[in-house]
């Protein structure tokens, strides 16, 4: 067999397109020259409509934590109040990053697998006896596949306070519609791994006019994180503050012009298509799904124990198909394993992913699940062709 092909489907970092690569193996230009100054601005005018913001888009070279960092310091202060909508591994994380800053962090906490509701945030704001100067969400969340209703979420914000409404959308910019001014997002952060079918290695910061703001008055140290030096060397010499990953922005104009060719808007459906064949295909496994329909993200499907222990199907995929799924995280750990379906992904990969699991399952001595979970998926597939 030709274990030699290998095929990632983890919610990061996620298959890069041939395309991609070729680009980023183009030659090395300077990155103080005229060449890098017209790169960089043609990626950050045309990644506009992907972050749905009214500003070129700010790029770092640094992970994706260095962004949900930045959003932190380049709005917030020590000794100030914000609240953090935990509902994961990565709503902890940002809340985290906060406390370790000197934030009075005041923690919504959600139930792992399940979104917040606008009335559980409008309920907790209303609780706060403190000026609160931010709000973090988690606009999907990683480790349990949810999507949480960011558009929702920004109208209680905006109504409910005065906080400014910063937003981690490493797992979703690229597979999801967002405009941030209708969703009253003020800074909105990314990174290259995920639906933006790049390697690791970018980050990516969206501001309002009201963000851009508040970076601008922010007190909290910083350097190389501080993103009111990238606006500022954007804006005046069409450039980076620092030495930027030459390569990989190359690499992201191309997927530009990916996005562009397929629209962006069909880009979007892709990823609830593939969202909705492999939910289908999962059901007919008889495995559990972790998150509700209503709940459940277009990037990530987190996928609970069955007769088949998560772990077993996780290390049997890798092992018999060269299939890298992942697996669960902190409580969840062992517990699930997860399929990621974002960026450079089709229908096709998903029926190659439900036949490795139906044979798997039947190896493992479950009933005869042959082309169950296929045919769910394709009948999903039918209703869009």
């Amino acid at each position: 067999m030709f274990l030699d092909q290998k095929y990632l489907f983890t919610p990061g970092p996620t298959p890069v397109p041939a395309r991609v690569n070729a680009a980023m193996a183009a030659p090395m230009i300077g990155h103080r020259s005229p060449d890098f100054s017209v790169l960089i601005e043609d990626v950050a005018t045309r990644l506009m409509p992907v972050f749905g913001t009214r500003h070129p888009v700010i790029t770092l070279t640094s992970s994706g934590t260095s962004a949900l960092e930045a959003a932190v310091v380049n709005t917030v202060s020590e000794g100030e109040h914000a609240v953090a909508i935990v509902a994961g591994s990565f709503g902890d994380r940002l809340a985290t990053i906060a406390e370790t800053y000197g934030i009075h962090v005041h923690r919504l906490n959600i139930e792992w697998g399940k979104s917040c509701t606008p009335d559980q945030l409008e309920s907790f704001l209303k609780t706060m006896d403190k000026p609160i100067k931010a709000v973090f969400a988690t606009f999907n969340e990683t480790s349990t596949g949810v999507l949480n209703p960011i558009h929702e979420l920004g109208k209680v914000v905006a109504e409910q306070s005065d906080a400014l409404f910063l937003v981690d959308g490493v797992s979703c910019i690229g597979g999801v519609s967002v405009d941030m001014t209708a969703d009253h997002i003020d800074l909105l952060v990314t990174s290259s791994q995920k639906a933006l079918m790049l390697p690791p290695g970018l980050a990516f910061a969206a501001f309002s006019d009201r963000g851009l703001e508040a970076i601008r008055k922010a007190t909290a140290k910083r350097f190389y994180l501080d993103l009111n030096r990238y606006v500022q060397a954007y804006e005046e010499q069409k450039s980076t503050p620092f030495t930027p990953a030459v390569s990989l922005i190359a690499g992201a104009q191309e997927v530009c012009a990916m996005f562009e060719e397929e629209g962006f808007a069909n880009v979007v459906r892709r990823h609830y298509l593939l969202r909705d064949m492999i939910r289908a295909g999962i059901r007919a496994l008889g495995l559990p799904l972790l998150t509700s329909d209503e709940d459940a993200s277009p990037t990530v499907t987190a996928i609970c124990s069955g007769a088949v222990e998560a772990s077993v199907l996780q290390k049997a995929l890798k092992k018999n198909y060269s299939i890298t799924v992942a697996g669960g995280q902190k409580q969840l750990k062992g517990k699930i394993f997860r399929i990621g379906h974002m960026g450079y992904c089709t229908p096709f990969d998903i029926l190659k992913v439900l036949s490795a699991l139906e044979i798997e399952l039947v190896r493992q001595g479950e009933v005869n699940h042959l082309g169950v979970a296929v045919q769910k998926a394709e009948e999903v597939w039918l209703k869009h062709v």
